[in-house]
């Protein structure tokens, strides 16, 4: 009875400090915890993921910005969740994987697309009608589920080829859990914005800022892919970037030295 009081703690206790493991590295011990522990701290870390992913929500935005009904909503919402579906648990399974850095870049740029398609921007500056939304958010759904694949490779999922299935579904269901969790607001707020006079003033700037964050987010990976000598480690990307700078400080002051002593 002890024993079982114990495990279930350390279940819990995990469960909430993994994505602080996730982030600063996880060691052998916590790994085979995990390994040990049940599915339900694998959808924790779905559901986090996904309602922390500023990439994933902000896209999602940009889907159901000017989608105006349920059938609608549902249609597009489905699309995007059986493409990254697919690729989250085949890549996964098969350890298909990539640099998260650039995978995430590419994702940002799904961001600066939905933006720019709301705002009519192949009309205006292509003269021509916009590729098929739902084929496009399909295609999406696709590169975002191998993006979340990505992180989730980082983790321990096992040797055993169904209870590493298992755990990949999970995750899976945990995701579609904050996915649901984070339209619902999306959806609340925008049909309340609809019904008032700014929304038809400030949508276009509204989808200027994704086109703008779009940007952001696509240097700030760029700029962690130039800098980060290991994105395969579990380390932190923040310290890993910091360490960069300090090494890279510490070797332009070394050159002013051997500038000045010649």
């Amino acid at each position: 009875m002890k024993n079982n009081f114990s495990g279930r703690l350390m279940a819990l206790f995990l469960f909430v400090l993994t994505p602080l493991a996730w982030a600063h590295g996880i060691s052998d011990e916590d790994r085979q915890r995990m390994l040990d522990g049940s599915y339900f701290q694998y959808v924790g870390l779905g559901a986090s993921h996904m309602l922390t992913g500023y990439d994933h929500l902000l896209f999602l935005f940009g889907v159901v910005f000017f989608l105006t009904t349920f059938k609608d909503i549902a249609k597009f919402v489905t699309v995007f969740t059986l493409g990254h579906c697919i690729t989250l648990i085949f890549a996964t399974y098969f350890k298909i994987t990539w640099n998260f850095y650039l995978v995430d870049a590419i994702i940002a740029i799904s961001v600066i697309y939905k933006g720019f398609d709301n705002n009519g921007g192949f009309q205006k500056h292509f003269d021509m009608k916009s590729p098929n939304l739902l084929m496009a958010v399909f295609g999406f759904g696709l590169l975002h589920g191998f993006g979340l694949s990505t992180r989730l490779q980082q983790l321990p999922l096992g040797d055993d080829p169904v209870a590493m299935l298992w755990r990949i579904l999970s995750f899976n269901v945990g995701v579609e859990v904050g996915q649901i969790a984070a339209l619902t607001v999306m959806v609340a707020m925008l049909a309340f914005w609809r019904n008032r006079p700014s929304f038809k003033r400030f949508s276009r700037i509204a989808n200027l800022g994704l086109i703008y964050a779009g940007i952001y987010l696509l240097f700030t990976q760029l700029h962690g892919y130039q800098h980060d000598r290991h994105p395969d480690s579990f380390r932190f990307p923040v310290q890993e970037h910091q360490h960069a700078h300090e090494d890279m400080a510490i070797e332009n002051t070394t050159d002013d030295s051997r500038n000045t002593l010649k």
